[in-house]
């Protein structure tokens, strides 16, 4: 079979690439955190991340090498071309115009700058791999790249690029580098304005500060600005400015402009933009035109164009780059005034800018492991009172007939005329209370939460009016006191609370530090952004979301990792159908337009006159399990089971179209890592489809072989007795010290599996150790041959 991928980059790739003049300082090997596999119900890293082989150019000594190039190598027994598609998606996050796949022998290249294929050069009319040995040299693809950037490497321009991390490279991911390279790629290109969209959790506040840790580093940075728009992001802002500008970064308030500071925190608040730009009195008092060198607006999507673009105009020579969390597509959606200023917004950001010099979604940082594992739950919600259940898609008055209806502030009973013709479901809760929906919500959601692990977890429910988010507080604090009782359990202080722009804002911190109480977080609009809650490990939503920007932002506050609490996976919780708005193709469908009879802001909805509709039979059901995976284009889409797993299938028969070859290939654990690599996901669906499909005992090899091959599977166990039954001939022929230790590996499978075959402690093991270990093998001949030959009979028990 040849040498497989390790060996061929270390004996093949390697030196050719060392004769081309790519010594080992510019070679880099950009590798992840390990992804995540939700293994029943809990998550599980993988041993190690993707490893992505880089090039990069170092101008001179000490200045920090920038990234080129990507290899994706591959096993000596692939043709050359085999993984060039993949890597062409690699190469995007890296930030990177060459790419590469070589088998060790030849390669092929996609350039990015052209966006041709071609193996020799000049390019011909067949492209066709070349001969490694004449791999581009660093100066060719340096000469490349700066024909094609529009500038040198060596000019004053690109000087911030070349500044070295104050850190040091280990403390950035690849993608921030990725990232801050892009932006800076465009400063050095003449761009002053420069847009980054970065998953909430990726690290914006980091890219933000060593942008302008370097842009200062090279002697370009006069004064610089970091612009938000509320005070938790400007003292999150603050903290991470000050650690690297120490004294030279300060908030400025109303009473202190902070004008000796080289680096100034703001909100637009503070500076008076919130207001008309004509009323933008501190902004114009204090900071005259073009007093900043540099702007960074952090949640460029969260602020309308007219709040921040006085401070842009009034200093139209600086530097001005935007953050958002929002991907450049939104899902499509109904004609909503939402929907509208989300467009809006998103078109305002790209005519301003231009389009987003780097993209990393939610999708990348979950399959590289960055971001939480993510599982969506999603429940139907039905009313019955028909002779069939009927889910909740709006209500009509004849609907209501036999009710109680009555005024929600007075009590008062709603005469008939007053009814709508017809409440749509995102007008329950606001116009349309119906309490026994939010009681069997609740009741649902305490369940669920039952069901994986106790109902002191970390969540955040979104309702649709403080009303409404009071009212599901009372209910989980009830259900809560009822379940302690029934365990003789004495209940947390403050279990479930509402946390709203009226009420709660200063229990912020108790979500994110405490672990004995203020468990969940009951709010409307207060959590939906800029707040770092990493302990959150469930976002629910109980209120109809039509902004696809404000959706993003709230399953944002859920993606975060959080060592302290082992947290490596989110569950989304969804009875409003809400993760509809994951990433289709929405791009200004809606024309901008002012819906008649003004805006539909919360303040214009809580001043609806709201009814409350007493009485009704109310029923939740599953409506089905969806993975969060990536696409081809690397964006987050959410997908059904039964499509995740033709999908793996798909891809696991495309590559090894027999079972037996299936098996050879899963008894050699390097070749079946690489397998596993090319699965969906990076590997991790067959452990999502293991959780998902019930099925826990049985072994990997089994979830593989029943989804490609429709090989009936077996338990763990199963296989193990299988294997002794099926082996006995086999067994009879060497010393019983031999076939009882055999026997005793044999029963280490029906514990863990191929992991525990294969661990390096099975000989340590004491059911192995009372038969023989290893002694016991060499009594029939060479360990290793017979320990082979063992898993190979197991996987064809």
């Amino acid at each position: 079979m040849g040498l497989n991928e390790a060996d061929t980059r270390a004996k093949l790739i390697d030196p050719a690439l060392h004769a081309r003049g790519w010594t080992e300082n510019l070679i880099g090997r950009e590798e992840t955190a390990a992804a995540v596999h939700i293994i029943g119900g809990q998550p599980r890293r993988q041993e190690r991340g993707r490893v992505d082989y880089t090039l990069r150019v170092e101008v001179e000594a000490g200045t920090q090498p920038i990234a080129m190039a990507l290899i994706e190598a591959k096993a000596e027994h692939y043709p050359p071309t085999h993984g060039l598609q993949q890597a062409q998606l690699y190469a995007k996050r890296l930030n990177v115009p060459f790419v590469y796949a070589s088998n060790g022998h030849q390669y092929m290249e996609h350039d990015a700058t052209s966006g041709v294929t071609h193996g020799p050069y000049p390019l011909d009319a067949f492209p066709s791999p070349q001969e490694l040995h004449a791999f581009p040299s660093p100066q060719e693809l340096r000469r490349r790249y700066e024909k094609w950037k529009g500038f040198r490497l060596d000019s004053e321009e690109a000087k911030p690029l070349l500044r070295p991390y104050a850190g040091g490279d280990g403390q950035r991911r690849y993608y921030q580098d990725a990232a801050i390279r892009a932006a800076l790629e465009k400063i050095a290109a003449g761009g002053n304005r420069v847009l980054l969209t970065m998953a909430t959790g990726s690290g914006k506040t980091f890219v933000a500060v060593n942008l302008l840790q370097k842009i200062a580093a090279a002697g370009q940075l006069h004064r610089a600005l970091f612009l938000c728009d509320r005070d938790e992001l400007r003292v999150q802002g603050l903290a991470a400015l000050q650690r690297e500008f120490g004294s030279d970064a300060a908030a400025a308030t109303t009473n202190n402009p902070e004008k000796n500071a080289r680096v100034l925190v703001a909100t637009y608040q503070t500076l008076g933009v919130d207001r008309d730009e004509a009323d933008a009195s501190f902004l114009t008092q204090h900071y005259p035109p073009n007093y900043f060198s540099h702007i960074i607006i952090d949640e460029a999507h969260r602020s309308a164009w007219g709040k921040w673009s006085a401070v842009l105009k009034r200093n139209a020579t600086a530097v001005q780059i935007g953050l958002t969390a929002t991907p450049r597509e939104f899902a499509d959606t109904e004609d909503t005034p939402e929907a509208r200023q989300d467009s809006q917004i998103s078109a305002n950001n790209i005519k301003y800018f231009g389009e987003p010099v780097y993209d990393y979604s939610i999708g990348q940082g979950i399959e590289d492991g960055y971001l939480a594992a993510m599982e969506i739950i999603r429940r139907d919600i039905f009313l019955n009172y028909y002779k069939e259940p009927e889910k909740i898609t709006g209500v009509r008055p004849d609907d209501l007939e036999g009710r109680t209806i009555q005024d929600s502030l007075t009590g008062a009973t709603v005469p008939e005329p007053m009814l709508r013709d017809r409440y749509e479901a995102p007008s329950i809760e606001r116009a349309l209370m119906l309490p026994e929906r939010v009681a069997e919500m609740c009741r649902d959601l305490f369940e669920h939460l039952l069901k994986t692990g106790r109902p002191e977890q970390k969540t955040i429910i979104f309702c649709a009016t403080d009303r409404h988010a009071d009212e599901v507080a009372i209910q989980l604090n009830n259900r809560y006191r009822e379940w302690c009782q029934a365990q003789d359990q004495n209940p947390v202080q403050d279990y479930a609370f509402k946390c709203t722009a009226a009420a709660g804002s200063e229990y912020i911190s108790e979500i994110r530090g405490s672990n004995s109480h203020h468990f969940i977080a009951v709010t409307v609009d207060l959590l939906t952004t800029g707040v770092d809650l990493p302990p959150v490990a469930n976002i629910v939503f109980f209120r109809y979301v039509r902004s696809p920007i404000a959706f993003y932002q709230m399953i944002g506050r859920g993606t975060r990792l959080h060592p302290p609490t082992n947290k490596l996976m989110c569950r989304v919780y969804d009875y409003t159908d809400a993760s509809k708005l994951f990433h289709e193709e929405f791009m200004a469908r809606f024309a901008p337009k002012k819906e008649e009879g003004g805006t539909d802001d919360e303040n214009s909805r809580e001043r609806v006159q709201a009814i409350v509709v007493h009485g009704l039979d109310v029923h939740i059901a599953d409506a089905g399990i969806y993975i969060m995976t990536s696409n081809d284009a690397g964006e987050a889409v959410p997908v059904t089971l039964e499509q995740y797993k033709e999908q793996l299938a798909a891809k696991l028969v495309m590559d090894i179209p027999a079972l037996d070859t299936f098996r050879e290939i899963w008894i050699d654990k390097a070749r079946r890592q690489e397998m596993m690599n090319r699965l969906p996901d990076r590997g991790k669906a067959p452990y999502i489809l293991q959780r998902l499909t019930d099925m826990a005992d049985y072994d990997l090899y089994d979830v593989l072989a029943d989804i490609g091959y429709g090989q009936a599977p077996k338990t763990r166990a199963g296989r193990a007795e299988a294997f002794t039954y099926k082996n006995q001939a086999w067994l009879h022929t060497m010393p019983a010290r031999t076939a009882e230790t055999i026997q005793a590996i044999a029963s280490q499978f029906s514990k863990g599996g191929t992991d525990t075959l294969e661990s390096g402690t099975i000989f340590r093991t004491p059911e192995v150790v009372r038969a023989g270990g290893r002694l016991a093998l060499e009594d029939y001949g060479d360990p290793p041959k017979i320990f082979s030959e063992t898993k190979k009979r197991m996987f064809a028990a």
